[in-house]
């Protein structure tokens, strides 16, 4: 797929303030600090479509990007930030939620997971409650460049593994990184894919 044009839509409170619009959507989310900004931009090949930010926990919105004016990009609030108040956090949860639970317009939701680190319980809770939730969803192991390429392979194979004990049927995951654009082609022939429907 060929991303012409990738241009930033609304920024969003809630799921009633999204987009009034009936084409696809696709959400990235996953904790505070794993690379979502950075993949948004390597995908879109655009430096700073998605503010990147050294501050982990700075997306509170529900941030809409559209893609050749065919399909959106949706950056969600990292969840699992320690620092924020738990008001904050309750609130984040709620939006979040609503957003995956009510828009129809959903295509997908990309689980971010750094790629380094063993299976982290808030991760496993959030993929386990969409999967309960009958959301489909898909994984991408992020800075996938932080290690060799067969290390790279072996602790995402070992992360899926892990999703045995409760899963019969294990998501489609993807290797990036956004420093080599490893995965690129890959996530973007999925979302084609999908689109293709």
């Amino acid at each position: 797929m060929e991303i012409k044009k990738a241009e930033f839509v609304v920024s969003s409170a809630s799921v009633m303030q999204c987009p009034k619009d009936t084409k696809a959507e696709y959400a990235f989310i996953g904790r505070s600090n794993v690379g979502k900004s950075s993949l948004i931009n390597m995908l879109c090949q655009r430096k700073s479509l998605a503010k990147t930010s050294a501050t982990p926990g700075k997306t509170l919105l529900i941030n809409h990007f559209i893609v050749n004016n065919e399909w959106y990009i949706v950056d969600l609030p990292g969840y699992g930030y320690a620092q924020q108040s738990k008001t904050t956090r309750k609130k984040l949860e709620q939006m979040i939620s609503s957003y995956i639970l009510m828009r129809q317009q959903l295509a997908n939701v990309f689980v971010l997971i750094d790629i380094r680190h063993e299976q982290q319980a808030i991760d496993r809770e959030f993929i386990d409650w969409l999967g309960q939730s009958h959301v489909p969803f898909s994984i991408v192991f992020t800075k996938a460049d932080k290690l060799s390429a067969v290390k790279a392979k072996a602790n995402a194979e070992a992360w899926m593994k892990k999703l045995e004990d409760t899963w019969e049927e294990l998501p489609p995951y993807f290797i990036t990184s956004s420093e080599k654009k490893i995965g690129r082609e890959e996530v973007l022939g999925y979302i084609e894919e999908i689109n293709k429907g």
